[in-house]
């Protein structure tokens, strides 16, 4: 599939809010609702767009402590990482990067208080022979949290 203008025009507004009605994103990208609709069932059967969620504000939630992990592991093989990033599924940890430099991961992680975040260090990474090192960092403040994919 080739995305013209029209498609990532909606790409655009749909990422922002995925709920707007199709009649809005029809007006915003002047072409017709059922020309959107079509357009967008494209989009997901394509792959682009891959899911729709809600954002919830984690301090209503009492998930109030934002912590980043930067792990260091002993091992790189593939059998090894794959076992440690299915260990990197729970629900807490938010997001997961493999990334190159000085560490092989870098966790985000979302906690109610600091005794839940000293159980999952405990479960994830002492008890965890694969992982050489691992530094933590607490967040003081959200300043700015997003998924969108900037210049489309």
């Amino acid at each position: 599939m080739t995305l013209d203008k029209f498609d990532f025009a909606l790409l655009k507004l749909l990422q922002k809010d995925s709920l707007i009605p199709l009649r809005e994103l029809a007006d915003a990208v002047h072409l017709s609702t059922a020309s959107v609709q079509r357009r967008i069932q494209k989009l997901r059967e394509n792959g682009y767009i891959i899911g729709n969620i809600a954002v919830l504000d984690p301090d209503k939630l009492n998930q109030v402590i934002t912590i980043l992990v930067e792990i260091r592991v002993n091992k790189t093989h593939a059998i090894d990482l794959k076992s440690l990033k299915a260990s990197f599924s729970r629900t807490e940890i938010q997001q997961c990067y493999y990334v190159t430099g000085e560490v092989d991961f870098m966790l985000v992680l979302l906690v109610p208080n600091m005794n839940r975040f000293q159980e999952l260090c405990d479960e994830l990474f002492h008890n965890n022979p694969n992982v050489e090192w691992f530094k933590t960092t607490v967040v003081l403040d959200r300043v700015k949290v997003s998924l969108d994919i900037p210049n489309i």
